[in-house]
């Protein structure tokens, strides 16, 4: 059987994507494959208990079956770290680990594993993904983001964690490069790891729908009441803009794919967005949604206009200022019904990166 352990340089360099799709890829040349995230720290909880959000998603968009506790054995709950350092036993966690990954393997070609974050995530208590790494015997994939200085420095701090334990960095996949500079760094990374004696199995360009959130997981992640659009509840976010502008000066920022987060009180600025998303001109001048703050709601006959029109409004107590300061930090993250982020994550992976090379180096 064969395993590799998908580790990342830092957060929200597309872990869970390049995992999705190296599973799909995979899958077209081990048709058994299996998948487990030893530790999670973003959880939902399914038949009463608390599982990671991504082990979720894989085990659901790829069919996987088997018990999805054994996917993900650790949870990082509310109260776990403070508590594991008080009385906390690090065989404990790891026999856990271990029996999970026992069971994932069964009658398996290949198994995935998804660790969380750099190789020093989860040090704290003792089950770093180094740790985790070692204790399965795995080689370790790691996932950079574009550029040249940052991710080779990063990827050689990553490989020093690495290497103290033991394990064997195969190689890495570089993620999310400008298109515009996409020749370039191509040529400049892989010869850049190559001096260091890391092998590129890919480099991806940046796809921007990829990193899009949509409203309706705004909307989720927020906390926030839809008061209308639900048709339009998918729509993808680009960008976001504050409504303090006066209207006039608004629509020059207004168009497809923009966000409008604004107090409740400006219908004047409303109004622009509205007008803006009339008809063909919707998306030179429309909104993809907008986020209404503040305690005070829009007058009834302003909310019925809306809804004519079909805009996703979302309505919130918090100010405007917190509200566009937790969509700016929120980490997209693709869930089972985001059908096309799938497929296009898929069509990355096949694309960019040496599927089989990886399989021959295991």
């Amino acid at each position: 059987m064969k395993k590799v352990f998908i580790a990342a340089t830092r957060q929200n360099d597309g872990k869970t994507i390049v995992s999705m799709g190296l599973i799909a890829s995979i899958k077209k040349r081990m048709p058994n494959v299996g998948y487990i995230k030893p530790v999670g720290q973003k959880y939902l909880v399914v038949n009463g208990k608390k599982v990671d959000k991504d082990a979720v998603l894989v085990r659901e968009v790829y069919k996987l079956n088997g018990n999805l506790a054994n996917m993900n054995p650790i949870a990082v709950t509310k109260g776990f770290t403070e508590a594991y350092i008080r009385h906390g036993k690090k065989e404990v966690l790891a026999n856990r680990i271990k029996k999970a990954f026992h069971n994932v393997k069964k009658g398996r070609d290949f198994v995935l594993i998804e660790g969380t974050g750099h190789a020093g995530v989860g040090a704290v208590f003792d089950m770093s993904n180094s740790d985790v790494a070692k204790l399965l015997g795995s080689k370790v994939i790691l996932v950079s983001i574009g550029g040249l200085g940052r991710p080779i420095d990063e990827i050689m701090l990553n490989k020093a964690k690495f290497d103290q334990n033991g394990v064997e960095l195969l190689g890495v996949i570089i993620n999310k490069v400008q298109p515009n500079k996409y020749e370039k760094v191509e040529g400049l990374v892989r010869a850049g790891l190559k001096r260091k004696g890391i092998e590129v199995f890919g480099v991806i360009p940046y796809h921007e729908p990829l990193s899009s959130p949509s409203m309706e997981q705004i909307q989720e992640d927020i906390g926030g009441k839809l008061l209308s659009g639900e048709r339009g509840i998918k729509r993808a976010v680009h960008r976001m803009i504050i409504g303090a502008m006066q209207p006039h000066e608004a629509l020059g920022y207004f168009g497809e794919g923009t966000l409008l987060i604004t107090p409740g009180s400006r219908e004047d600025i409303i109004f622009a967005a509205m007008s803006g998303s009339i008809g063909a001109q919707a998306r030179t001048f429309g909104v993809a949604g907008i986020i209404l703050t503040g305690k005070v709601t829009p007058h009834r006959h302003v909310l019925s206009l809306i809804k004519e029109i079909d805009i996703p409004v979302i309505q919130i107590k918090e100010d405007t200022f917190s509200v566009a300061s937790r969509i700016h930090d929120l980490i997209v993250k693709i869930r089972p019904t985001d059908t096309e982020k799938i497929r296009a994550t898929e069509e990355l992976i096949e694309k960019y990166v040496n599927t089989d090379r990886i399989l021959s180096l295991l």
